[in-house]
């Protein structure tokens, strides 16, 4: 497990827990080189650690056949469950969870981690509660798949090359927009913020004549860290917001660059001249 995926994990469940009020949220991200099991490592709203910890096999329980499948999947009743193997009967059963969904985080088709929500009620989950925990692993699978994309580059790139300067410029370029957001002097904070605007324009080779999409200040601040693979989670530290902030700032940001991923977000504002 390494600990980005950790880290961007504990970033998702605690989000799954405040949108939906699940009183129990946890997940894991799948250890070792293959996929064949994961250790739950985050949890809110647990009452015994009988679950911290615990290795789920591929193909067991319900988290275990959430991997295999690939897809999301939830039972009402889980010690009388006949759709699923029974290995963690114990340890479930010791925090006392009966109604529990568990989504798997897919990444280019390979299982990187798992979320579940839990109720100690045998109740059906209603469909917001799924809804929220399966666009929670979505999100997710969103900030991972970026993150790779900006280490792959590093990796294929020798130092010193053009590639890897410009991983540098992109850099500077995200902690100089951060930069801005401490300067109380407003012409001061101006000036650094254009600055950063020539600076993401030099990359251009053709420079587009056609008017820029229009970001606000904090949404290019947003995308400026997600172009360099920071999660949610590590874009709302170094800028000093919640993650449900910056989540909703990248939206807003995808919105106005029409575009339906965070990827595609980054490739559109780079080629509009808002990030080198």
């Amino acid at each position: 497990m390494s600990r980005d995926d950790a880290g961007a994990v504990r970033s998702a469940v605690l989000t799954l827990q405040r949108t939906t009020g699940l009183p129990m949220v946890f997940g894991g991200a799948v250890s070792g080189g293959g996929q064949d099991r994961l250790r739950i490592t985050e949890l809110v709203g647990n009452t015994t650690d009988s679950l911290n910890g615990l290795v789920v096999h591929h193909g067991n329980g319900l988290g275990g056949k959430a991997m295999a499948m690939g897809r999301p999947l939830w039972v009402s009743n889980y010690p009388c469950s006949a759709s699923i193997s029974h290995d963690y009967d114990k340890p479930v059963g010791r925090e006392g969870l009966l109604s529990i969904v568990a989504v798997p985080i897919v990444v280019r088709r390979r299982v990187r981690g798992v979320l579940y929500g839990a109720l100690r009620e045998p109740l059906s989950l209603a469909d917001r509660v799924v809804g929220s925990a399966v666009q929670a692993a979505r999100d997710l699978e969103q900030d991972l798949a970026v993150q790779d994309r900006a280490d792959e580059a590093l990796a294929r790139t020798p130092p010193g090359t053009s590639t890897a300067r410009w991983e540098e410029v992109r850099a500077v370029h995200a902690e100089l927009r951060a930069l801005a957001e401490e300067v109380r002097d407003l012409p001061t904070r101006d000036r650094l913020r254009a600055a950063s605007l020539r600076l993401a324009a030099a990359g251009l080779d053709d420079p587009d004549e056609s008017p820029r999409p229009v970001l606000t200040p904090r949404e290019l601040d947003v995308l400026s860290y997600v172009a360099i693979g920071c999660t949610n989670a590590e874009a709302a530290e170094r800028l000093g917001l919640l993650p449900e902030t910056v989540k909703s700032y990248l939206r807003s940001a995808m919105r106005k660059l029409d575009s339906h991923t965070r990827l595609e977000a980054v490739t559109t504002a780079r080629r509009a001249g808002l990030l080198p």
